[in-house]
């Protein structure tokens, strides 16, 4: 924007020259570079404050798959990025084992079950000993926990999805053997209830923007298009700041400025259901700091958005 309008005055002074309107001195002739100065210390050095701008990004809650049993996959009736439900099924284990386990604690349950209502017989005609009806009540106990635990793991052979999303990158197939690991998922669940939008705005710019702001922003995928938002939150936290929990002295490393990243909340909804999960744009936010700068920079931002036709990066 700044070569746009330095291009402009430099194309009116010449113009302006050749008409003999003014003359062609030394004042005229050094004064783009005083008209770049004005620029960068009027404008555009302040309207990084009052509007800063930044890298937009569309993220998805992302939820890794580790079943809750082990065994072998008897059926993945799900299919590579398929809009699912909340329950639906996302894969099956083979029930054989857990079936039969639960079958057997049944028939351990059930002889223990009369069992006890022999021995309560026998108390009752003080013919049995009390500490047998005591021993057979807690033998039940057990069986009937252990039954609610193997009807548990019986249940958990059908493996659901979370939340509505998709499951993409399905590699999962019949036959194949899934543990319980929590450091072996075997699918990538994708959360579409929520679409996360975050900005990433350089430190030196960060410092006036609040929750509530205005926000534009326009994305590759959707060239030539502006959407609003507003500024949820500023996330108080980066990884460059964060204190880890550790054994060793402080390691001396080089520290880099990172930028600070701003959540944003759609005015559309329905929009983040358009962009995929990685979306990557431009965003606007205004302050109420250097309010004039606001108009410069909506003039940058809908070039940007014309650019996206064929701007791939």
């Amino acid at each position: 924007m700044i070569v746009f309008l330095l291009n402009a005055y430099i194309l009116v002074l010449v113009v302006l020259i050749w008409l003999k309107v003014i003359p062609s001195n030394l004042f005229w002739k050094i004064s783009p570079i005083l008209v770049l100065l004005l620029l960068l210390v009027g404008l555009f050095i302040p309207m990084g404050w009052g509007a800063p701008a930044g890298t937009a990004l569309v993220g998805r809650q992302s939820v890794q798959i580790v079943p809750d049993v082990a065994g072998e996959v008897a059926e993945v009736p799900v299919a590579p990025n398929q809009p699912l439900k909340a329950g639906d099924v996302l894969f099956k284990i083979d029930p054989t084992p857990f079936r039969a386990q639960l079958d057997a604690l049944q028939a351990q349950f059930a002889l223990a079950d009369t069992r006890l209502k022999q021995m309560e017989q026998l108390q009752r005609t003080a013919a049995g000993r009390a500490f047998d009806v005591e021993e057979r009540q807690a033998q039940v106990k057990q069986l009937e926990a252990q039954i609610e635990g193997a009807k548990w793991n019986l249940d958990k052979t059908v493996v659901r999805a979370p939340a509505d999303g998709y499951v993409t990158n399905v590699t999962l197939r019949k036959g194949a053997r899934v543990s319980n690991l929590p450091l072996s998922p075997v699918m990538a669940f994708i959360d579409t209830s929520e679409s996360i939008v975050i900005v990433e705005v350089p430190q030196i710019y960060a410092r006036f923007i609040e929750p509530g702001q205005k926000v534009e922003l326009t994305f590759k995928f959707l060239p030539g298009e502006i959407h609003s938002g507003k500024v949820e939150t500023v996330l108080q936290a980066i990884a460059t700041g964060q204190a880890a929990p550790s054994g060793t002295a402080v390691a001396p490393r080089q520290i880099e400025t990172g930028p600070f990243v701003i959540r944003v909340r759609l005015d559309e909804p329905r929009l983040g259901e358009r962009l995929p999960a990685g979306s990557v744009g431009d965003a606007a936010i205004y302050t109420d700091h250097v309010k004039v700068s606001h108009i410069i920079r909506q003039v940058v931002l809908r070039q940007a958005a014309i650019l996206n036709f064929v701007n791939p990066f």
